[in-house]
């Protein structure tokens, strides 16, 4: 092959799960996150950033969780960046995954993947799957964007450079990412730059890690230049460790983990930034970057039952031939538990190289201060530090170059967002590089827009002419959910007053409202006000509305102690949208966590056969059973076979469920997914 470098636009076919529709219901419940006790040995930097900046929920994005383990074979948009030593390709319909990395001259893939995609129970918004390199920002898990499209553009440079540039705006916290992506001719490295921009007024709490998942084997270590680590191993604590000595075992083996582990090493402030996964051979991903990615991290599934059985959930393989994976990461802080202070107006930039770390056999299995030397050897001549700074020199000076081509459209939220700052008068980015379209606003968007051109020039103060002329113009609803109290102001503006605006603002106020009980009551009222108030014009609620309003209710009676009037409300949500999958699986998941399993039964009586029949829902019929004491017939249901497509990572409740209703039989090996 000649030596040149080439990007190309192609297609790449696997076996793919449907995701599914997003969920209607508003993500107005607080996140999913075990409890974390941090070790006297924490220091404090550590220990302020884990109290600090948590996400309350992942409003305004909707839940994913309508997916199933059914697969088809789907043609996805491919970009391949290829020179003589390396070929990368991304998915850009997938949150951007570099999916494959192949070094030429070994024929080894660097990355773990395979041909069939399944999605499970592993990220902030639900869906996930395994493999390839994986961007995240936001909060603690996996991205809000990891499942869905990136704009995605090739950029020409003056230099004659091709460039994968992708980007979002992510509404968590309203910043702006972007990825560019290129393979210099020579290169035995794919260099990646991330740029995030943060346009609001006020410091926001920052969090990015890269995810690469990376084969194992027995023969598997991984190497990074430090000599102890902060280690979490799913019992709730948080201790720095010896890698080399954990459990009595070298962990930096991932093989010699028993159970589901982090490792968050302790790199010095003087020490480069890398980590290595190395094989038999010494080949393996080197994932390096400038100094402001500061983390890095091993995770393994474990040894055990349930670390194997989560693999083959994620990664289907032929009988006999298991395919096993752990994960090297970097991120901006020590460890994942962290956000970073982002000042308002700033804009960050870093660089990740992605490349074989080609070791010496030898001494990558021998003595770790021996095995970390040779490690910083070879990634300075894999890639050295000053191709690094003149990497970030190039990304810095190519960052606004307009697209050249387009290649995958994004969602219409950034276009959204453009308006509603320009409407509010509000600080936006310089778009040169990263556009935002009219043309990627969808029926998603469409309801704001109208919101905001139709006051578009009005004062907001009621005592103000200009406000008196304007004629009512009820909001008439919308299917996606905003945040920001500009919103909130336009949707109580007497002009724009309706029901369904009403149910609207309850949303955006239950968002953000905190768990006190004088916060709780102003959102039950507001829900009352949408179901039961007058409004001088616009339509009552639609059924979907009335039923989310209940629904809202309902979450937020059982928040402020009153369960049974809150399990009513949900019981109404349901007679109010009876096809609702979402609202059946959280009434029955509700009702049971607040000891009323009857109630679960009775809603499971009016569903349809459709729904009765799907895995979470009878999962739940058998754990209402057993808790009514009709073991048998929760005991038949499992034994007669019951898939959970959306299981959650670090549940065990089938497995227990089992134990409860089958008691002297073994768990199947299909249930197992303990983490421990």
């Amino acid at each position: 092959m000649s030596a040149v470098s080439t990007l190309k636009i192609t297609s790449r076919t696997l076996e793919l799960a449907e995701l599914g529709h997003d969920s209607s219901m508003p993500s107005v419940q607080p996140l999913l996150e075990p409890p974390y006790a941090v070790g006297a040995d924490i220091p404090e930097e550590i220990s302020a950033g884990v109290r600090w900046g948590k996400a309350r929920n992942i409003y305004p994005y909707p839940m994913q969780e309508s997916y199933s383990r059914e697969t088809r074979a789907t043609e996805l948009t491919a970009v391949v960046l290829e020179n003589e030593h390396v070929k990368a390709t991304f998915l850009p319909q997938l949150g951007g995954r570099l999916w494959e990395l192949t070094d030429k001259a070994t024929g080894k893939a660097l990355l773990h993947t395979q041909d069939r995609i399944q999605f499970a129970n592993l990220a902030l918004r639900n869906a996930w799957f395994a493999g390839g390199i994986e961007y995240n920002i936001g909060t603690r898990g996996h991205s809000p964007t990891t499942c869905v499209p990136l704009h995605t553009a090739v950029v020409r440079t003056p230099e004659g450079q091709d460039v994968l540039r992708m980007w979002e705006f992510d509404r968590l916290r309203e910043v702006v990412f972007q990825i560019d992506a290129w393979l210099p001719t020579d290169s035995k490295v794919v260099l990646v730059s991330v740029r995030i921009r943060n346009p609001n007024d006020k410091t926001v709490p920052m969090y990015w890690w890269s995810n690469a998942a990376v084969p194992q084997s027995p023969a598997t270590r991984v190497i990074a230049p430090a000599t102890h680590a902060y280690a979490t191993d799913y019992d709730g604590s948080i201790t720095r460790v010896d890698t080399t000595s954990f459990h009595g075992a070298d962990a930096t083996w991932p093989i010699n983990n028993t159970q589901a582990v982090d490792f968050f090493f302790d790199i010095a402030p003087e020490e480069r930034r890398w980590e290595v996964a190395a094989d038999a051979d010494g080949d393996g991903l080197a994932l390096i970057s400038s100094a402001q990615l500061r983390g890095r991290k091993l995770f393994v599934w474990g040894e055990g039952v349930g670390g194997h059985r989560w693999q083959e959930w994620l990664s289907p393989s032929d009988p006999g031939e298991p395919r096993r994976y752990a994960e090297i990461q970097a991120g901006l802080a020590q460890t994942q538990f962290e956000h970073v202070p982002m000042p308002a107006g700033a804009s960050w930039q870093w660089i990740e190289a992605y490349g074989n770390a080609g070791l010496d056999p030898a001494l990558a299995v021998g003595e770790w201060d021996a095995a970390v030397a040779h490690g910083a050897q070879r990634v300075e001549a894999l890639v050295s530090e000053a191709t690094i700074a003149k990497a970030l020199s190039d990304a810095g000076r190519w960052a606004d170059l307009p697209p050249s081509e387009m290649v995958v459209a994004g969602s219409g939220w950034g276009a959204l967002e453009r308006v509603r700052r320009q409407h509010s008068t509000l600080d936006w980015i310089d778009e040169a590089g990263t556009p935002f379209g009219v043309e990627t606003l969808t029926a998603d968007q469409v309801p704001w827009l109208e919101l905001l051109n139709a006051n578009a020039g009005i004062v907001e103060k009621p005592f103000e002419a200009s406000a008196a002329e304007v004629p009512n113009q009820p909001f008439g609803g919308a299917s996606s959910y905003v945040r920001g109290l500009d919103w909130e102001d336009l949707l109580t503006a007497g002009r724009n007053a309706s029901a369904e605006g009403a149910f609207h603002h309850a949303v955006m106020v239950h968002a953000r409202a905190s768990t006190s009980a004088g916060d709780q009551s102003v959102v039950a009222s507001l829900y009352r006000q949408a179901l039961d108030g007058t409004f001088v014009a616009g339509e009552p609620l639609s059924a979907g509305s009335q039923a989310l309003a209940h629904r809202g209710l309902g979450l937020t009676l059982i928040a402020a102690a009153d369960v049974a009037g809150g399990l009513a409300e949900v019981v109404a949500a349901c007679a109010a949208d009876p096809l609702s999958r979402e609202l059946l699986i959280e009434a029955m998941t509700l009702a049971q966590d607040n000891g009323a399993p009857a109630i679960a039964l009775d809603l499971l009586s009016g569903a349809s056969e459709s729904l009765a029949g799907l895995g979470r829902v009878r999962f739940l019929e058998a754990k209402a059973l057993a808790a009514l004491g009709e073991d048998a017939a929760a005991a038949a249901i499992l034994t007669a076979g019951v898939e959970v497509a959306d299981l959650r990572e670090g549940v065990n409740s089938i497995s227990e469920l089992w134990l409860q209703v089958c008691p002297g039989q073994d768990v199947p090996a299909e249930y197992q997914f303990s983490m421990k």
